[in-house]
């Protein structure tokens, strides 16, 4: 059996592609996707890296999008994109299609449903997107992460799975990262993009911020700025001066996250599907900064139902200072065992990963079946 699996949350796809080598390993795996995300960006993405990183054939995809975009370039990449994906899937044949959502799969499972391709999806946000509206029109079975999502699809069809996650965010598995002091520590996520934006007020402030913390500091990959560089030589200036220490990386790969975790008082982040996900789970309070620009302010609305736990305060970044920012680290950090004893218990669904690859299984099955 061959499958292609495309979509904008690599993350979440990684545990079902563990999942299927234990446990169906005859199946061979096809990953179509970004190997540069931002425009201008010559960095690979985390993507690229960690789907390379298992053997998997990686096939770019030159995708575009509609959702806020007068861009003619992206616009024309619209077409080129489902021609691209419908060439994409004759050349790998594949039995059926895995989706982990966005506007890079519509046109994958469009072109697999005209070649008579199945197609499965995953939703792991709280709110339905364009393209993911799109997908599920074509898709043979939706699964959900979220039971308030089902209203959005046909019951028939639909599934609630939850969210599959690395076990690697909870077995600590390293030892990299030493504190010799007694300060808490910050973990600051700023996805596999980065955001400059929260680079910058980081890199302006670090010498403030290490007075009374230390920082573990994720803050994504850009060949343009080149963020991690610039903060860990500001970091080098002053690390004389200051208590905390300071650690930057573009990305925090599977074998250190289940340490940062583990290690980390305190989580500032954007508000991606998998990082509330995980930060639910492991009951961690939160800052949360979503991105404002993103389709039916789906960041929001995941920072709104880590909020609902107890577990997170929310600035919108229209809002967000330093003053806001460090107000708001120091009231966390004070009230911290309050937050952990008064939070929500999250009751997630531990064989996501399984779920997800026994329902792709019965898709390809059923395809065999009607043949």
């Amino acid at each position: 059996m061959k499958l292609v699996i495309t979509g904008g949350h690599h993350t979440s796809a990684m545990p079902v592609i563990h999942e299927l080598k234990k446990s169906h390993p005859e199946v061979e795996i096809f990953w179509i996707g970004h190997k540069h995300s931002l425009k201008g960006n010559k960095n690979e993405t985390l993507e690229f890296i960690e789907i390379s990183k298992e053997n998997i054939p990686f096939y770019e995809l030159m995708a575009g999008k509609v959702y806020r975009t007068a861009n003619i370039g992206m616009l024309l990449k619209i077409p080129f994109g489902f021609i691209q994906a419908f060439c994409l899937l004759l050349n790998t044949k594949p039995n059926v299609i895995l989706s982990f959502g966005g506007y890079l799969a519509a046109p994958v499972v469009f072109a697999g449903w005209i070649l008579g391709i199945p197609s499965v999806t995953h939703e792991q946000t709280v709110v339905l997107g364009y393209a993911n509206k799109f997908i599920s029109y074509f898709a043979k079975k939706i699964l959900i992460s979220w039971e308030s999502s089902r209203k959005y699809f046909k019951s028939d069809k639909t599934i609630l799975t939850g969210i599959p996650l690395r076990e690697s965010i909870l077995l600590q598995k390293t030892n990299k990262y030493e504190f010799e002091n007694n300060l808490p520590i910050i973990f600051i996520i700023c996805g596999k993009n980065g955001s400059h934006k929260i680079n910058e007020l980081v890199l302006a402030n670090l010498k403030d911020l290490l007075l009374f913390t230390n920082i573990v500091h994720q803050t994504g990959s850009h060949s343009i700025y080149n963020d991690v560089e610039v903060l860990k030589n500001e970091y080098n200036m002053i690390r004389n001066e200051i208590k905390g220490k300071y650690y930057a990386k573009e990305y925090v790969l599977e074998d250190e996250i289940g340490e940062i975790y583990s290690k980390s008082d305190l989580v500032v982040s954007r508000a991606g599907a998998h990082s509330v996900y995980e930060l639910a789970v492991l009951k961690k309070p939160s800052i949360l900064i979503p991105i404002p620009w993103v389709s039916h302010d789906e960041q929001l609305k995941n920072a709104l139902l880590l909020k609902s736990f107890g577990l997170a305060v929310i600035i919108e970044e229209k809002d967000l200072t330093y003053e806001e920012l460090k107000k708001h680290i120091q009231l966390v950090l004070f009230n911290l065992n309050d937050i952990k004893k008064n939070s929500a218990q999250f009751d997630y669904i531990k064989d996501s990963a399984s779920l997800i690859v026994k329902a792709v299984i019965e898709v390809a099955n059923e395809k065999k079946t009607s043949l």
